[in-house]
């Protein structure tokens, strides 16, 4: 960039940043120190995961003799394995929500950031053919303007040009909230409700990713990657790997 752009683009993000201050993930206030992503003392509030975690979904297990957390142990997993960013507390409960009910997108700007920041080792090694974002049902795409994993998934694009590929799986099966169900409940639920996208197979005649990462933002039992990943994997699809900014707790 020529010296001038630069700063022409400096002086219309300096403007921006004026008019549209940048509101802190957590707390939903202009965000302290100026230039952050996030406040200081609000990202304190967030329970990054730590390891050791399990070799399957990646939640945090009691010590290093642990290979699987007790929901990997008890059920079986057809995604190959899943890394998340942080624990799934009230803090970060309440942003996910903001992102998603009150269309605080400019949210993700951060949890992209740090999901490149820590996971760019990993996701080299994967080397993913596409990021493909966790669908969500049409009906609920238009009642909130976007697909909140779609939106993280472009950020991530940027970060490891790796494409996004929105158009393989569709959400055909509008379900009940999986919250109040439990994981066996959850599973059956999502039952079919995941499919290729009809114009798949002819929009990837001369490419079919053999290697994917499903983004999405919260994980909880699984049952959703699980659902996503048994379609993939019958399409011809070989390794299925996930990340998500948040992971509950093993049950």
């Amino acid at each position: 960039m020529k010296h001038k752009d630069w700063i022409f683009s400096s002086l219309a993000q300096w403007g921006m940043e004026l008019i549209f201050p940048r509101r802190c993930p957590v707390c939903g206030q202009i965000v302290q120190p100026s230039g952050e992503l996030i406040c200081a003392t609000c990202f304190l509030q967030l329970s990054p995961v730590k390891s050791p975690v399990c070799r399957k979904c990646g939640k945090e297990v009691l010590g290093d003799h642990y290979e699987y957390c007790p929901d990997c142990m008890r059920r079986q997993r057809t995604f190959d394995s899943g890394m998340a960013l942080f624990n799934y507390n009230e803090a970060a409960r309440r942003s996910m929500a903001a992102i998603k009910y009150k269309n605080r997108r400019e949210y993700l700007d951060f949890y992209g950031a740090a999901l490149s920041r820590r996971f760019s080792k990993i996701v080299g090694h994967w080397q993913a053919d596409c990021l493909i974002p966790v669908p969500i049902h049409p009906s609920r795409r238009r009642q909130r303007g976007f697909n909140q994993a779609e939106e993280l998934a472009k950020r991530l694009e940027k970060s490891w040009n790796i494409p996004v590929c929105s158009q393989i799986l569709i959400r055909n099966r509008k379900t009940v909230p999986q919250r109040d169900l439990n994981p066996s409940e959850r599973l059956k639920n999502l039952r079919e409700a995941f499919r290729l996208h009809p114009d798949c197979c002819k929009n990837l005649v001369h490419f079919f990713p053999k290697t994917v990462i499903l983004i999405d933002d919260i994980y909880t039992t699984g049952s959703t990657i699980e659902a996503c990943a048994r379609v993939l994997k019958a399409a011809g699809v070989q390794r299925v790997y996930f990340l998500v900014v948040c992971i509950g707790t093993a049950k």
